[in-house]
This record gives C-alpha cells, sequence and structure tokens, in this order.
C-alpha cells in the first residue's frame, strides 16, 4: 500500500473489531437489563389473545427453554457472539417460526437504500450550499435565499417527517405517506414497481436530508472561509485563473476533506434517526423492524437488526479511514506520522 502502512492497517482493523464488539455487546446487555423478558411478553400475547391459564404459561417456558433464555447469561453470550460470526441468529421470538435472517434480509435493502441515499443527497447539496456560503465572491442575493433551506436542520426528523406527511399525504394529496410501494404493483424489476417505489421514499428522504444538509453546510462554510485566506487561493487568483476555477479547484478541493471524514459517522447518525423515521412512514426497514422487535422484548431479533446496523456503519468508517490517504496527497499514514 503506497500510503498506508501495515501496522496502521493492522490497528485500525483492530479498532474496527473492539468497535464492534462493544457495541455488540451492549445491544446484548440493553434488553436484558429491563424489568420484563420474552417470556413475559409472550405470556402476555397469549392471555390477550384468549389462551391462558397453565397451557400459555407452558407455551411460554417451551418458548424459554427453546431460545436457551433459562441458560447463564454468559452461556447466552458466547452463543450470541457464536452467532455474530456465523450470521445465524436462529429463529424470531415474535415472529416464530420466520428466522432472523430472513426477516433482516427482507428488510436491510429498504433501510440501507435510504440511509445511503440520504447521506451522500445531504452531503452533496449541504457541501455545495456551505461552500457558496463561505466564498466571498458569491452574489449578496444568493447569500440571502440559501439560508433558507437550512431551517429545518435543528429539528428531529421524525418532527420534519410529520410535518412533510401534514402538508404532502393529507393537505395537498400529491405523495403517499405509508409503506414502501403501493400493492397495486407487482414487485419485480418494471417500472411501475420502481416508480412506486421511489414516489414512496421521497417523503422519508426528504425528512433526513432537509434534517442532515444544515450540517454539512456549516461545516463547509467554515472550511471554505479558512481556505479563501490561504496563500494558494490568493497566488491563484493573482495568477488571473478563472473565479470558477478557483472555486473549485482550490477552494472547494481542498475544503471538502474533511467533510469526507466525517461522511462515515454521519452513517451512524443516519441510521440511528432512520429508526424512528421508518415507524412514522410505516417504511419496512431494519428501524420498523428494530421498533417492532423492542416492543415485543424479541432479543433475537433485536440482536441480528443491531449486527446488521453496527457493522454496516463500522465497515464504511473503516473504507473511508483507509482511503483518506489517497484523496488527500499531503497525509500518509506510515510509521504513524501524518506528512
Amino acid at each position: 500500500m503506497a500510503r498506508l502502512s501495515r501496522r496502521y492497517v493492522g490497528g485500525r482493523l483492530v479498532r474496527f473489531v473492539l468497535t464492534v464488539w462493544i457495541g455488540l455487546t451492549l445491544m446484548f446487555a440493553i434488553p436484558r437489563l429491563g424489568a420484563s423478558n420474552p417470556t413475559d411478553a409472550i405470556l402476555a400475547r397469549l392471555l390477550t389473545g384468549g389462551g391462558g391459564g397453565p397451557d400459555a404459561e407452558a407455551i411460554a417456558n417451551s418458548y424459554a427453554e427453546r431460545f436457551g433464555l433459562h441458560e447463564p447469561i454468559l452461556t447466552q453470550y458466547v452463543d450470541y457472539l457464536r452467532n455474530c460470526v456465523t450470521f445465524d441468529f436462529g429463529r424470531s421470538l415474535s415472529q416464530f417460526p420466520s428466522t432472523v435472517s430472513s426477516l433482516v434480509s427482507a428488510a436491510a435493502p429498504w433501510t440501507f437504500g435510504l440511509v445511503i441515499a440520504a447521506t451522500l443527497i445531504s452531503f452533496l447539496l449541504g457541501t455545495l450550499i456551505g461552500a457558496v456560503l463561505g466564498w466571498e465572491a458569491t452574489p449578496r442575493w444568493i447569500r440571502r435565499i440559501l439560508p433558507g433551506v437550512l431551517l429545518f436542520s435543528s429539528l428531529p426528523a421524525f418532527m420534519v417527517g410529520i410535518v412533510l406527511i401534514f402538508f404532502f399525504a393529507q393537505q395537498w394529496q400529491v405523495l403517499p405517506f405509508a409503506g414502501a410501494y403501493s400493492s397495486s404493483v407487482t414487485p419485480g424489476f418494471n417500472w411501475p414497481f420502481i416508480s412506486s417505489v421511489g414516489e414512496h421514499a421521497i417523503l422519508p428522504l426528504l425528512s433526513i436530508v432537509l434534517v442532515q444538509m444544515g450540517a454539512w453546510a456549516f461545516a463547509m462554510r467554515g472550511m471554505m472561509v479558512t481556505t479563501a485566506a490561504e496563500d494558494y487561493v490568493i497566488l491563484a487568483e493573482a495568477k488571473g485563473l478563472r473565479p470558477r476555477t478557483v472555486f473549485a479547484n482550490y477552494g472547494v478541493r481542498t475544503a471538502i476533506l474533511p467533510q469526507l471524514t466525517s461522511l462515515g459517522l454521519a452513517l451512524g447518525s443516519v441510521a440511528g434517526g432512520v429508526v424512528v423515521v421508518e415507524v412514522i412512514f410505516a417504511y419496512p426497514g431494519m428501524g420498523d423492524l428494530l421498533f417492532q422487535a423492542i416492543l415485543a422484548n424479541d432479543y433475537t431479533l433485536i440482536e441480528g437488526v443491531s449486527y446488521v446496523l453496527i457493522l454496516g456503519v463500522a465497515i464504511a468508517t473503516l473504507v473511508l479511514d483507509l482511503l483518506y490517504p489517497f484523496l488527500d496527497p499531503r497525509i500518509s499514514y506510515g510509521r504513524g506520522v501524518t506528512v
């Protein structure tokens, strides 16, 4: 590796594994800290459904025996880590006999598609707005208009989603607000299904983008103000280069590098925010699946969904961290020295 030492890559991989392990351990411990457990939830559902008495308790106990809930906590933890390595979390407690893998596989494309699209769109729009606002030669009328699109940056995504539902789905009725596609279309690689998916994704996507792009814009504006005072920018202007060239090649190109570093971290915040957004829009992703699992105290499903989310964000952060020296030629990770 031209700009990465083996020592650095090895250390980064160790930190990657450590980060994932800590996240998984927390996801194992947190559900078990509550006063109730999956057996109580199963028993409550059976009693609510009219099947009370000893039979309900026997069924709940058989569930606990089937899923190893009577085992010592350390044994459960070791089994849990083994399942993470093998990507086999068994069957869901609340949606038995469905397997956790099948439920996560069905929900993952919706969530990752939404998270990746929202992150990239908010990153591109926010970075562009921040660059324009931070550049001294930007016309005054643009400086007055652009800040208006950042008004939602201080609000949580679910609140913005409620506002969007009220106007676009209820008042104007121009966009659907629930589900991932219309029930009248046949899922597959066909235009009616693709257009329906895109139409249903607009409001969830917009609720995340409107909130996220403000942070990108403010960070980029600060970097552009600093970059504009650098000697190489002043020299480029003194050479008589076109303002557009100075803005793009000398200003944006340098100021955007810290933004790329934050891109991996942003995936984590978007992945966390998308849980509530999916619940509000009844979007069939892992956020909605995780919410249902939490309500049912479904340990296996909570662990499976959390594992995929944690692993996805950790891998994205690792890849961006390793790519950073190739994006900025001034940086080299060799023997722990940054040049």
